[in-house]
């Protein structure tokens, strides 16, 4: 059996996908956009905020709560490449993707739920 320090080890060495992705609006067609550094997790954490009324954005939550889950979507828009090397920054790499992302996209106002 191993112990914490082993488990812990373990997941620091596990590889998540990481990168860009949108949660959208189908009715109105605005969009969410962030990173994260776990895209098969992140989904999971925003639709459970959501749907215990808790969500950071009261735009988003307050559309969830007028059109339901139904008329929402995920989608990954970019996958961040996983290096091994030490100087690597997966962080900084994604908050720099996320910023082009959200200068082309501008998801902000009538278009989406990020604020500039």
């Amino acid at each position: 059996m191993s112990n914490k320090k082993e488990l812990k080890e373990q997941y620091k060495q596990m590889k998540f996908r990481m990168g860009i992705f949108q949660v959208r609006n189908k009715t109105t067609g605005k969009i969410y956009v962030a990173s994260s550094i776990n895209l098969d997790a992140i989904w999971n954490r925003h639709r459970t905020q959501l749907r215990f009324g808790a969500h950071p954005v009261k735009a988003l939550q307050h559309d969830w709560n007028t059109y339901g889950e139904e008329q929402f979507s995920y989608e990954i828009l970019s996958i961040l490449e996983q290096k091994d090397e030490d100087t690597h920054d997966p962080k900084r790499e994604l908050k720099e993707l996320e910023r082009m992302y959200l200068e082309e996209l501008k998801p902000y106002g009538n278009r989406g739920y990020n604020r500039e």
